[in-house]
């Protein structure tokens, strides 16, 4: 399917701190730098972009020459409701005044994202939830969060929405932290410009089946974005797209193309040691190939396995036309 288009989280250009390496893994990076490095990466065609812009203050107008001469487009913006002033959550916070600040954020976020003529606000609340047992009223915490959520979308229904749900970290237990939860809570929200953004690796590390997460996500009308990477199940290491489950992540664009869902292919890895652009460039090569596995599938064939729940009968399908594709 030679119309796919992909992207990436432009902190995968990024350079990047960890709680060992606090000097960081590289020489800091500005998000205009950021960009001209996702320009390198041939079928890369948007990017996803945190707010505030980082490394510097830039204007939407200084970002969108920089995007322009490496022929980019925005699918998302991030606002950056993770941050130290967020350490206690952004809709969940016990103070009622960080609440306030991070919709104030948000709603910035809003109109970058008109600007850009992006596709949706990406909302990822890595500090919203718990750590001990006692420590938050859950009722409370849950409502601060539909809440939350239900208000900017409400107030801007021009656009669209995305939760980006995961089990764990920042905090022990995030209030968004799986494909189930979060859907509950959207249809709990009820407004038709809220969805998820369905992250491969946050699917394999909760113990999901990607694909199956994808078809439920579909089926309530509410998957408005995917990332894809890779990892053990054990964390989220945001490893390379392919290099570890591929045959799963065949079966979850199965599901995206079997039923016509149209959205962009997107990378949202962590290159701590390798070069960004060659860990791009890798990636996707292998979703092309992907893609290329997708139009060799034998769907009949593999629709009579399915039909009887014929696991090998169906593996050997999909093997024969992913790995045949390379």
């Amino acid at each position: 399917m030679s119309n796919q288009r992909y992207g990436a989280g432009i902190w995968h250009f990024a350079t990047y701190v960890d709680r060992y390496a606090t000097d960081g893994y590289g020489t800091p990076r500005s998000v205009i730098e950021a960009i001209d490095l996702a320009g390198q990466v041939k079928d890369l065609s948007v990017v996803d972009i945190n707010y505030p812009f980082f490394g510097g203050e830039f204007s939407n107008a200084q970002i969108k020459t920089a995007l322009d001469r490496n022929n980019l487009g925005v699918i998302g913006i991030t606002p950056e409701i993770y941050t130290r002033e967020f350490a206690k959550g952004a809709f969940t916070n016990p103070d009622a005044g960080v609440r306030r600040r991070a919709h104030e954020l948000i709603t910035e976020a809003c109109d970058v994202v008109r600007f850009f003529k992006a596709d949706y606000v990406k909302l990822w609340p890595g500090q919203d939830g718990w750590d001990y047992p006692f420590q938050v009223d859950h009722g409370t915490l849950w409502k601060h969060s539909l809440d939350g959520v239900g208000q900017l979308a409400s107030e801007n229904p021009d656009l669209k929405f995305v939760i980006e749900y995961k089990p764990r970290e920042p905090r022990v237990h995030m209030s968004f932290d799986s494909l189930a939860r979060t859907l509950l809570g959207i249809e709990k929200i009820g407004l038709p410009n809220v969805g998820i953004l369905l992250d491969f690796g946050h699917a394999l590390f909760g113990g999901e089946s990607a694909a199956d997460s994808a078809q439920m996500a579909i089926d309530y009308g509410r998957l408005f974005g995917m990332d894809v990477n890779d990892n053990y199940r054990s964390w989220d290491d945001d490893l390379v797209a392919g290099s570890l489950h591929p045959i799963e992540l065949f079966e979850f664009f199965y599901v995206l193309r079997k039923n016509k869902w149209e959205g962009v292919w997107q990378l949202d890895q962590f290159p701590f040691r390798e070069d960004s652009v060659a860990t791009a460039t890798h990636a996707i090569d292998f979703l092309k190939a992907a893609s290329r596995g997708l139009e060799a599938l034998d769907i009949d064939a593999l629709k009579e396995a399915q039909s009887k729940h014929d696991a090998i009968g169906a593996l050997r399908i999909a093997q024969k036309a992913l790995f045949g594709s390379f």
